[in-house]
């Protein structure tokens, strides 16, 4: 860089694409792009004067050791595109970038939300739940912190981040990412305000890099952002996509009337996963914010509502009916038009419910918080006063059961829930990223974080070291129990009184419940069983509750838990899936008859039966397949146990969906007659050796045969799923 100001000439790899559009020439005015396919960015000499200036002023300002300003802050594994940028991105304190640098605008829409290189935008939409709250926003940075123009000013900002049942503090400098001298990452409205920035770069410190905060989930970060809950709503009909299932179905017709009820008091996102051929303006996998829904009355004939959408990008990309100048608005009287229009600020735009409904995936909304900080309920407003949380952990061969298709579920940690009155409930299991135990066990993390507030003196005082995906498919089962003393294997044979849909690849996952008083065992748990890992219990009630953990001497060892009490017979016999023979898949495939049969008869002259049947398979390295099985109940003699088909038959009692799991099992009572037990992996010819344990309570009639062949189709799937997270780039 010269005397009287200079050129800086680097290389972007191409533009930045996203639609097609060029961020550069959009956010950095001084940025030109010569013919070699290099940028030039330009500084005039009173810039270049001010920054070294201003540099030689920072030598007494703090600087973070634990997140400096260089590259390792930037960067986890530069498996985004935001490596291409890594030769161009200076730091630079608040002060070198304007001359009048303010922490908050006086007019709000001088502080609105802007989306920078990184991807995200998930982050972003969260943002903006602080601006529709005073007493959040004041959470999240607290007042009283001296800014730039006033005494005091140190170069250290600290911002509250909600992690794992705990307001968690966080301490940063002020360096922020620039390129061409204006921030490249998030910014405002009026650039002058930091607001935004800082807080994006607190929330890297907490995960590690800015890179961490690429793609994600709005409604983790709504988490995060008010310790509250956030639920997703499906747009999109579910059947057949068996990866979508973490989300709530809302039958479509109620979504808007919902929206509309809850526009005033929350947060609400709407989500593109996929593009549309239609309208690729919206790009995919981008998350927006819906900030208004009007209804304007009747036209042509029917009821029309108008949703107004803000885009973190910060521009209007809508092509539809209701662009400026399209068709739509000419159904509306002019100043209803005129109206409409004028609300609209940079980044806005109106579309209409066919519209909205068409083009989205998904909506994410946050629980909304009353004046008092208590959370309200979505679906009924009523406020959930009443708070409880545990904490506690699946450790392997103890407490990590699996999900219900194990044996060893009733290993899983166990809770009561004491119920005073009857209330509307939610419960949500929150997971602790695996990760996060090797990230704490890193110098360069210690001091990162400390702790803001505790209510429960066991937490660590960590941050979570959230991925883009979560740990484990997680799920929740809650029964309701006559006393304290019960019957657990019993108890876990029945029905839940409320339990997640699946378990799901979600950070949280929660449900809703009417439940009357009296006393409830609650049963998270992992899909695969000795899976290790950390979770939060949060209970939210409108009436007075307590949680406590259940103690061992409550419900025995997990030994005497897998086995029923009682004197019992086994047997046990050998079988294997061999591939083109004996490996038919379940019954979903045509091959299903191939599987190997096991009859089993319960005598007439003892009576019903208690059977237990136990598949247990046996590979290398833990490569399970999923596997299953399902008990039939034969006809009569006529009927051919190695020659006749099972079409037409209902199983008496299945092990079902198929489990990636070494062993699965079922306790069941059978009647007087003739069975067969069909044992099969989820796909067709996956070889391998199994063995199938039977236990028949002593004094009963059972006995059993060779194995032999079956046939039938239809069947279930895995029931576990992911999700899609957003970026926005």
């Amino acid at each position: 860089m010269g005397e009287g100001g200079g050129t800086l000439v680097c290389l972007f790899g191409g533009t930045y694409p996203h639609n097609n559009q060029h961020y550069h020439a959009s956010l950095y005015p001084n940025l030109s792009r010569t013919s070699s396919g290099h940028v030039e960015i330009k500084f005039p000499q009173s810039c270049r004067l001010k920054m070294a200036t201003h540099v030689a002023d920072h030598g007494s300002l703090f600087t973070d050791p634990d997140f400096p300003a260089h590259r390792g802050s930037l960067f986890f594994d530069r498996s985004t595109p935001l490596v291409q940028f890594s030769e161009d991105i200076t730091w630079l304190r608040p002060q070198d970038i304007c001359s009048t640098p303010r922490l908050f605008p006086d007019n709000p829409q001088d502080g609105q939300v802007k989306q920078g290189i990184l991807g995200d935008c998930w982050f972003l939409c969260a943002c903006t739940a602080l601006q529709k709250n005073e007493h959040l926003l004041n959470k999240v940075i607290p007042t009283g912190q001296s800014c730039w123009t006033e005494h005091g000013y140190n170069g250290s900002f600290t911002c509250h981040v909600w992690q794992f049942g705990q307001w968690m503090e966080v301490t940063i400098d002020d360096y922020l990412p620039c390129i061409g001298g204006k921030l490249c990452f998030s910014r405002c409205q009026s650039q002058d305000i930091f607001w935004l920035p800082l807080l994006e770069k607190a929330f890297a410190k907490l995960h590690g890099s800015y890179e961490k905060l690429w793609a994600g989930q709005v409604a983790d970060a709504l988490v995060d952002l008010t310790g509250g809950l956030a639920e997703r709503w499906t747009l999109r009909d579910l059947s057949g996509r068996p990866g979508s299932r973490g989300i709530v179905a809302v039958p479509e017709e109620m979504i808007l009337q919902k929206l509309m009820k809850l526009k005033d008091r929350c947060l609400m996102s709407c989500s593109v996963l996929s593009s549309r051929k239609e309208a690729g303006e919206l790009g995919e996998l981008h998350a927006f914010v819906i900030l208004d829904i009007q209804d304007v009355g009747h036209a042509s004939g029917r009821e029309l509502l108008l949703l107004r959408i803000w885009n973190p990008w910060g521009r209007r990309c809508w092509k539809g009916l209701w662009q400026d100048g399209g068709d739509g608005w000419r159904q509306l009287e002019p100043a209803v038009t005129s109206k409409l229009l004028s609300q609209l600020q940079e980044g806005e735009f109106w579309m209409d419910e066919e519209e909205f409904l068409r083009e989205f995936d998904e909506v994410t909304i946050g629980y909304p918080i009353s004046k008092e900080g208590h959370l309200q309920s979505l679906h009924t407003g009523n406020v959930l006063s009443h708070v409880q949380q545990l904490s506690g952990s699946w450790t392997k061969g103890q407490t990590a059961g699996g999900c219900r298709n194990n044996s060893s579920f009733p290993r899983n940690p166990k809770f009561w829930l004491r119920v005073s009155e009857s209330s509307e409930v939610c419960v949500a299991l929150l997971q602790k990223h695996l990760k996060l135990e090797e990230l704490q066990a890193t110098p360069a993390w210690i001091g990162r974080v400390q702790r803001y507030r505790c209510r429960e003196k066991e937490l660590p005082s960590s941050a979570m070291d959230q991925e883009s995906n979560a740990s484990q498919a997680i799920g929740l089962h809650i029964w309701k129990v006559a006393k304290q003393r019960f019957n657990l294997q019993k108890t876990l044979g029945t029905l839940p009184a409320a339990s997640t849909s699946c378990h799901s690849y979600e950070r949280e996952v929660h449900l809703r419940c009417d439940l009357s008083p009296g006393y409830y065992l609650l049963i998270p748990s992992t899909f695969l069983k000795d899976v290790e890992g950390r979770f939060l219990l949060r209970v939210l009630s409108t009436g007075r509750i307590s949680l406590s953990e259940m103690k061992p001497s409550l419900h025995g060892s997990a030994r005497e838990e897998e086995k029923p009490s009682g004197a019992w017979q086994t047997v046990q016999l050998q079988g294997r899936w061999e591939g083109g023979r004996t490996a038919g898949g379940s019954r979903n495939f045509s091959s299903y008859h191939c599987n190997p049969r096991f009859p089993l008869s319960v005598r007439a002259d003892l009576g019903d039966c208690n059977v237990k049947v136990v598949l247990r398979q046996h590979c290398q390295d833990h490569q399970y397949h999923p596997i299953g099985f399902h008990v039939f109940q034969v006809p009569g003699s006529g009927w051919n146990l190695r020659s006749s088909s099972l079409q037409g038959l209902e199983p008496v009692t299945s092990c079902v969906p198929h489990c990636h799991s070494q062993e699965v099992c079922r306790l069941c009572r059978l009647s007087v007659g003739e069975y067969v037990i069909v044992p099969s992996t989820y796909v067709p010819d996956q070889e391998g050796d199994f063995t199938l344990t039977v236990l028949t309570k002593k004094g009963t009639g059972a006995t059993f045969g060779k194995p032999i062949q079956s046939q039938e189709k239809l069947g279930q799937i895995l029931q576990e799923v992911t999700f899609t997270a957003v970026m926005g780039r």
